[in-house]
């Protein structure tokens, strides 16, 4: 596996100045971002499929062991207040269970059992979005993980640092990142596990985007769940209608903080025919606004 090799060039780096160490992890991690680019295909076609699924009620499920399982979580975990994702709507799957995250369990990536319990468990079927990260992209629990969901139907995403790995093989849709040898030799932490963020935040973000939850760049469907997100409602009101601040307030105040129905009643929509123009275009703002004078 190359994120295990041994490199040569780095072997005195124990003995170099703390800038040379430093620049060697950064030209790892630049190295990391750019192993992304080749996959972009393959995650654009993730994405396309996962989004028929999620409107179908299915799930976004992300499974993996240390330091994968935790990146997973990540990025599962920001989806809901960025973009209002239903929290029963995730599923984390992490070798040895819900302490692994903030601790490492010995062996648990060893069990393919736990693996295909957790699907079992989580009633896993032809909706859901199973994501498996390995950086080796052997890890068994994982694999099996994998396994099990795709023979109850589910679309399975797997996500590797080194090619020809058994997780590809084991998913209908492979995404790798080749990132190599690391500068520390196998600590996967680093560029590999860059990488998978990377990889991560590009799925998930489409994903948000084609499910209708970003409107000219913005978050349109976030939590405002603070002083700051609130503020940050007001003028995004305020740039979609041209409105004016307190015009904008009073619309997010009728639309009890939900900002794509306030933008509509910014635009002179009352608070039920905003909803209902929303509601006819799954959620969709683009959509509902083209829809809204028609039916105003």
């Amino acid at each position: 596996m190359a994120t295990e090799h041994f490199s040569a060039r780095f072997q005195d780096l124990d003995t170099w100045s703390g800038l040379d160490v430093l620049s060697a992890f950064y030209e790892g991690q630049l190295s990391a971002v750019a192993a992304v680019r080749s996959s972009l295909p393959e995650i654009e076609a993730a994405a396309e499929e996962a989004v028929a699924r999620l409107r179908r009620g299915g799930r976004l499920v992300y499974v993996g062991a240390g330091t994968s399982g935790r990146i997973g979580v990540q990025d599962g975990t920001e989806l809901p207040p960025t973009f209002n994702w239903p929290d029963d709507k995730l599923v984390y799957l992490i070798a040895g269970g819900d302490r692994a995250i903030m601790k490492a369990v010995e062996n648990a990536e060893d069990s393919v059992e736990e693996g295909k319990a957790g699907i079992r468990n989580n009633n896993i079927g032809p909706n859901d979005v199973v994501i498996g990260v390995a950086a080796s992209g052997r890890t068994p629990f994982t694999i099996a993980a994998l396994k099990e969901a795709a023979v109850r139907g589910a679309q399975t995403i797997g996500i590797s640092n080194n090619a020809n790995a058994p997780i590809l093989e084991a998913c209908s849709h492979p995404i790798l990142a080749d990132t190599g040898e690391e500068v520390i030799a196998g600590s996967t932490r680093m560029k590999a596990g860059t990488a998978q963020k990377i990889i991560l935040n590009l799925l998930s973000s489409l994903i948000m985007v084609r499910m209708g939850r970003v409107y000219r760049g913005l978050m349109v469907n976030m939590r405002a769940t603070n002083a700051k997100l609130r503020r940050r409602s007001e003028i995004m009101v305020m740039q979609i209608t041209d409105c004016d601040e307190a015009k904008a307030a009073d619309a997010i105040l009728q639309a009890n903080g939900d900002l794509k129905t306030a933008v509509l009643i910014a635009m002179g929509a009352g608070p039920q025919e905003a909803q209902d123009a929303l509601d006819r275009n799954d959620g969709n703002l683009r959509k509902a606004l083209a829809d809204f004078p028609k039916n105003s």
